[in-house]
């Protein structure tokens, strides 16, 4: 059913846990100093998990044959149309991208 809670994968507990424990430093300057580091990290954590989750994307649809509305349920609060994008790595940033660049070719 959609009410069921979904399990929350062990990772993400970590990940949580993780920035909580920054949030538990007692020192202002330690934890500071900490966060800046992940914050000026994050863009190539980010692009990090991007790549990792467009790979397993296309196992799923590969490997495993899954269908576009099968993988966008797995993903969560996304279109197969969106599930398909990731797979080929388009982010929203590239969406807009392509979406502007297409308005601006003029018609023929």
């Amino acid at each position: 059913m959609a009410d069921e809670p979904k399990e929350v994968p062990e990772e993400v507990t970590k990940l949580r846990e993780a920035l909580a424990a920054f949030a538990d430093m007692d020192d202002d300057v330690a934890c500071t100093t900490a966060v800046s580091q992940v914050l000026r990290e994050w863009p190539d954590l980010g692009s990090e998990l991007r790549q990792l989750r467009e790979r397993r994307v296309n196992a799923l649809r590969n490997v495993h044959k899954k269908t576009w509305p099968e993988i966008a349920a797995i993903i969560g609060e996304v279109t197969p149309e969106r599930a398909q994008q990731i797979s080929k790595g388009l982010s929203g940033a590239q969406r807009k991208k392509n979406k502007r660049a297409a308005e601006e070719q003029p018609e023929k």
